[in-house]
């Protein structure tokens, strides 16, 4: 039995969600994956998989397995590289997330770069606003805002940025400029966060602002089209307003009340001898991020 061969073959069922999809990636018959799961199973003594009509969805002892394996694969990929020589040039693909604001400003121009240091490395980017599992989806190198937790995963610090409040210098002539939580809720608010809850920092600690917004959106771009337009005052990270504080388009409102900023990091998976793919990529995000000017809070 060639376990690297069934790790591989699970991998690739897990990662698409079915068999079919996971032959065609790896360029092998569909009997052939089955055969291959059946084995691991068997194996094993466990069932990996629950499978219906239209998906194959991962059991609690398949998911714990999953990770297991792609480290296994991982630290086999690079030692094959290591061998060959190959680690002295990145080449392969490289899957990088970020959220989707910050990937399409900061990382996306990155990565242009990137390619064109590094012609035999194929780049496919995730840019989408939740937290992704480096680990379960298959991604080699992300960026994080906020805070980590406990994992085996490495990072580099970046920088930070603070949740602030802004509105247009039109809005603030017509309707004025609150000095005070309470004056806040008295204004049109514009929200763009998963929750209504604003918490701000106050001499008695944190506190939490429950209001009705006149507008609220899934999109932080909307919001901050929004108050450009001078419809009101919107709460969003400092680095996507940046520009528009510098040019005066947008003015930051109530800092004193600001929680504490947010640190901001390269994650990835790998040690120290990983991939060349990642460590180029880990070194060319964390040296140009380190020198933005919007990643100071």
């Amino acid at each position: 039995m060639d376990q690297f061969h069934l790790l591989r073959v699970f991998s690739a069922v897990a990662e698409q969600q079915g068999f079919a999809a996971a032959a065609r990636q790896l360029r092998i018959s569909a009997p052939a994956v089955t055969r291959a799961i059946g084995q691991l199973e068997e194996h094993l003594g466990a069932k990996l998989l629950e499978r219906t009509t239209r998906h194959v969805h991962l059991t609690d002892v398949g998911s714990r397995y999953l990770e297991d394996s792609r480290a296994v694969l991982e630290q086999l990929a690079q030692a094959d590289q290591a061998a060959a020589g190959i680690n002295a040039a990145p080449r392969g693909l490289l899957t990088v997330t970020a959220p989707s604001l910050f990937g399409r400003r900061f990382v996306a121009p990155l990565m242009l770069e990137y390619l064109r240091r590094y012609p035999d490395v194929q780049v496919n980017e995730l840019f989408v606003d939740r937290r992704v599992n480096l680990v379960e989806e298959g991604i080699d190198v992300g960026i994080r805002i906020g805070d980590l937790p406990d994992s085996n995963l490495r990072a580099r610090h970046v920088g930070t940025v603070s949740r602030v409040l802004c509105a247009s210098p039109a809005y603030l002539q017509e309707h004025g400029s609150p000095q005070t939580l309470s004056e806040l809720q008295q204004h049109n608010l514009i929200d763009a966060s998963p929750s209504l809850d604003w918490r701000f920092q106050t001499r008695e600690g944190l506190r939490t602002l429950n209001f009705r917004p006149r507008l609220s959106t899934s999109d932080n771009d909307t919001a901050i089209h929004a108050a450009c337009a001078g419809f009101g005052i919107t709460r969003v990270l400092s680095y996507q307003v940046a520009a528009k504080f510098a040019s005066g388009e947008l003015i930051r409102l109530l800092p004193e009340f600001e929680p504490e900023p947010w640190p901001v990091n390269v994650i990835h998976r790998q040690g120290p001898q990983g991939s060349a793919k990642v460590r180029s990529c880990v070194d060319l995000l964390a040296e140009n991020l380190q020198q933005a000017p919007c990643l100071k809070g």
